[in-house]
């Protein structure tokens, strides 16, 4: 089955930079979405930035736009997500997740797979 490992998480400052990594293992479906969600402490997930391979649009949250790139590299089957500018508010646990189909921008929470996740911690 598929499966996704974040790496590239860790502790920053304010205004620091930092590039997450998903590596992508057991797919082989030529539509899909894939992206990066998001939750902080006590809040529920929430999508970052997404790619929907059938047209190679991309979504980002108003809270990344300006800020975070997201990019994929088909060779290496790793999709990355450059963070400048950190903010105390980006503080969360990231989560690669990808879903099959690719209909909609981003992955269907409830239909996609994810990954274990990475901390980012940005302090104030």
């Amino acid at each position: 089955e598929v499966h996704l490992v974040e790496s590239g998480g860790g502790m920053v400052q304010a205004g620091g930079s930092l590039r997450l990594s998903c590596a992508v293992s057991g797919f082989t479906f030529d539509d899909y979405a894939i992206g990066w969600f998001r939750q902080a402490p006590g809040k529920e997930r929430k999508g970052v930035s997404c790619i929907r391979s059938s047209d190679g649009s991309i979504y980002y949250a108003d809270s990344a736009k300006g800020r975070f790139t997201i990019s994929s590299d088909i060779a290496k089957n790793t999709m990355y997500l450059q963070m400048n500018s950190l903010k105390p508010e980006d503080t969360a646990v990231y989560y690669c997740v990808l879903e099959r189909r690719g209909i909609l921008k981003c992955p269907v929470p409830d239909f996609a797979t994810w990954g274990q996740g990475t901390q980012v911690t940005v302090s104030s």
